[in-house]
């Protein structure tokens, strides 16, 4: 009936096989943006395939297919020209072979230069007769061009014309005039070119491959009371891994016994050892520097806060940025124009002009070779992935080019206050009892009733209670009230712990003489929280929050690069937010906000002054990060929610990582503008050389690839960690 319903609406459907399934392979030999679309293409048009996505920066693919495509798939990622190997999810080898020993383009591009070589110099000392250079020349086109040609022609089959078919039509066309030394030249030049961008991008992925190098492949388990080394795939959670010291720690996981410092570098970017003790939690990848420790798995290793980051930064670098997004569209129809120019050039000047058809040929050969968008292409997916690299290794996660793109444009930078801009880790500084209670009562109370609740107010609470070993009162019907507090249920009456406007406003208790100790504690920079019933009030908690040590210094930096405007919001008092702006030296505030206050803060914000970042921990703040230009969680290592949530996540609670990313990404905006620019520039000039007849093949060939390499030269300096931008 649906098919019918939807045949007679004028649209057809196409029966899905229930045994869909998706498949990741690791592509090796992918060196080209514009291959990579290609290959996206041509694997999308098997018809086993439903979808394909191909993460050039990354150098892999996923695949949607009926379940019987893994063959068909293979074999036309090797009719590309490359090497498909299927990513099962668990440890991921380090490559045994050097790149010059693994990459299918070094020897034929030796050989092909070799040839090229012997060829020139026996032509130019006139050493044998010009036959015998020709036939050499002929073999260096052969060795250097059948690689080149067969990716060529099966790019045909799925309708892309891609560069290698234009270089080997150049190359052939070359030859059939006579111009043999530039046929050579163009293959040998040409793959050479490649062999050197594969290369480069080599480099630039080992920026993963360094992350993924950071966890061991296997480790000390306890298991039903015996010990063995297992893989760490094999490892299940529950399972007890042994940590020594001066190892790495292979899981995310639970310290059970034992006690170490803990070097986070390699996840948070933290520069100085953490002290880890039982109950702390610690992650796969971090080394234990001193003691020796067991850790309780919680986390399978395709789970763990490593795994999650590769994942994340592979993801990331295959979003396009804004820029990328013109190049692609600039490409998609600068290529085609400039292909029927080059068939003009071939016809109409002999056929209308009567001029020499054999230098109209080669002038049309030319603009095939200048027409190859490689450079252009490549211009901008090089940064991004260097970008992102860059960021990953110093414990910061850009999850996208463009987030990459708009930190590096934002002029005003936002602060949620607890947590970000101050510890998080408030302390109870007054507790005022009243009603004729002790102050243990109160407390005993309190705690009972924060137990339940989140909020780090309502930590310190329960906190003090424990470290005063004051026994918490069992409580019912807990209830959190967004942006006023909690109530609760004790014995059949009601109880309210929140702030002060709460009690006055809403609940209409009395607050006759306690508004001259509020006033006093809030004017003082603490946060003031009532207790009472629906009646009376039963007492007062006071709580101070410490400014972190480089909240001040980081703030200086924003200035410092041309940050507009720093704000800090919090919803607490305006006496609390005053006493920590005068703290961080005068920063402006926004006080008593809800969360959806905060939220309109930011647009207000984001239309006075434009682009706005807003930091918080990525999930009481997840409104205001959300409509922010670009939201920033702080310390989002071993939070599930703050990495998927927010668009930068400081793995770290640094906030000194701050400027440093939005350093990078100015540093990355502008390196992809001056290659874009380059390509573009080189592009211009030949074209223009070809119409004055001054530029050859072989010089053509040289432009495009000297021009692709230093476009990749220049964004691999963004895995370079600039003075500049510590």
């Amino acid at each position: 009936m649906i098919t019918k319903q939807i045949n007679n609406l004028g649209y057809r459907i196409q029966q899905q096989s229930l045994s869909n399934q998706t498949s990741v392979y690791r592509i090796d030999g992918m060196d080209c943006a514009d291959c990579a679309q290609k290959l996206e293409k041509r694997v999308g048009s098997l018809p086993e395939v439903n979808q394909v996505t191909v993460n050039y920066g990354a150098a892999k693919m996923t695949v949607e297919h009926n379940g019987t495509a893994f063959q068909s798939i293979v074999q036309t990622v090797q009719q590309a020209g490359y090497t498909a190997m299927l990513d099962t999810g668990g440890a991921r080898p380090t490559d045994e072979l050097s790149f010059w020993r693994r990459n299918n383009k070094v020897l034929p591009t030796f050989l092909s230069g070799l040839l090229f070589a012997i060829a020139w110099g026996l032509s130019l000392g006139a050493f044998v007769e010009e036959i015998y250079s020709t036939v050499i020349y002929a073999a260096a086109i052969v060795i250097g061009g059948f690689r080149i040609a067969r990716t060529g022609f099966y790019g045909l089959k799925s309708r892309t014309i891609g560069m290698d078919l234009l270089m080997t039509v150049a190359a052939v066309g070359a030859a059939l005039i006579g111009q043999w030394e530039e046929g050579a030249a163009v293959v040998f030049l040409f793959s050479l070119g490649e062999t050197l961008e594969a290369f480069t991008m080599d480099r630039t992925r080992k920026s993963i491959r360094g992350l993924m190098d950071l966890s061991p492949i296997e480790a000390l388990v306890r298991r039903d009371g015996h010990e063995s080394i297992m893989a760490i795939e094999d490892i299940r959670i529950g399972d007890t891994v042994i940590v020594k010291p001066g190892e790495k720690i292979a899981v995310d996981g639970v310290i059970i016994s034992g006690t170490s410092s803990i070097n986070q570098a390699p996840i948070t970017g933290e520069s100085i050892p953490v002290e880890k003790a039982v109950g702390d939690e610690v992650f796969a990848g971090t080394i234990n520097q001193q003691g020796a420790i067991e850790v309780q798995v919680t986390k399978l290793s395709k789970d763990n806060t490593l795994s999650r980051i590769i994942t994340m930064v592979e993801d990331a670098q295959a979003q396009k940025a804004p820029s990328q997004r013109f190049v692609d569209i600039f490409s998609k129809y600068y290529t085609p124009a400039v292909l029927i120019i080059a068939v003009g050039i071939a016809i109409i000047p002999p056929v209308f002009f009567a001029q020499p058809f054999q230098m109209w040929i080669y002038r049309s050969l030319m603009m095939l070779v200048v027409s190859c968008p490689c450079a252009l292409v490549i211009s901008t997916p090089v940064s991004i992935v260097s970008a992102i690299g860059n960021a990953a290794r110093n414990g910061i996660l850009i999850k996208g080019g463009a987030h990459l793109e708009r930190l590096g444009a934002v002029s005003v930078v936002a602060f949620d206050k607890t947590g970000t801009l101050t510890a998080g880790m408030p302390q109870v500084t007054v507790i005022i009892a009243l009603d004729g209670r002790t102050e243990d009562d109160v407390l005993s109370l309190a705690a009972g009733i924060e137990s339940s609740s989140e909020h780090p107010v309502a930590e310190a609470i329960v906190r003090l209670a424990e470290q005063k070993g004051i026994r918490m009162k069992g409580i019912s019907s807990f209830t959190s009230v967004t942006g006023r507090g909690v109530k609760a249920t004790l014995e059949g009456e009601e109880y309210f712990i929140g702030s002060p406007k709460w009690f006055a406003n809403e609940l209409n208790v009395s607050m006759d003489g306690v508004n001259e100790r509020i006033n006093h504690l809030e004017q003082q920079g603490q946060t003031v929280m009532m207790m009472g019933t629906n009646e009376k009030l039963i007492a007062i908690f006071a709580v101070a929050d410490e400014v972190r040590p480089n909240s001040k210094s980081t703030l200086e930096q924003l200035k410092k690069i041309g940050i507009k405007k720093t704000v800090m919001l919090t919803g607490d008092n305006r006496g609390t937010a005053q006493a920590v702006a005068a703290k961080l030296g005068g920063i402006e505030y926004y006080a008593e906000l809800l969360p959806q206050d905060k939220v309109s803060s930011v647009k207000e914000l984001m239309t006075n002054y434009g682009h706005v970042a807003m930091l918080g921990d990525g999930v009481n703040d997840a409104p205001a990060l959300a409509t922010a230009t670009v939201g920033i969680a702080m310390g989002a290592a071993g939070t599930d929610t703050a990495l998927e949530t927010a668009d930068v996540a400081l793995m770290a609670d640094d906030l000194s990582k701050l400027p440093y990313a939005i350093r990078l990404s100015r540093r990355a905006l502008k390196i992809i503008k001056q290659n874009i620019a380059f390509s573009l520039l080189v592009k211009v000039v030949f074209l223009v050389m070809i119409f004055l007849g001054t530029s050859t093949l072989w010089m053509a060939v040289l432009a495009d690839t000297g021009s692709s390499l230093i476009v990749i030269a220049n964004g691999m300096r963004l895995l370079q960690k600039n003075k500049r931008l510590s």
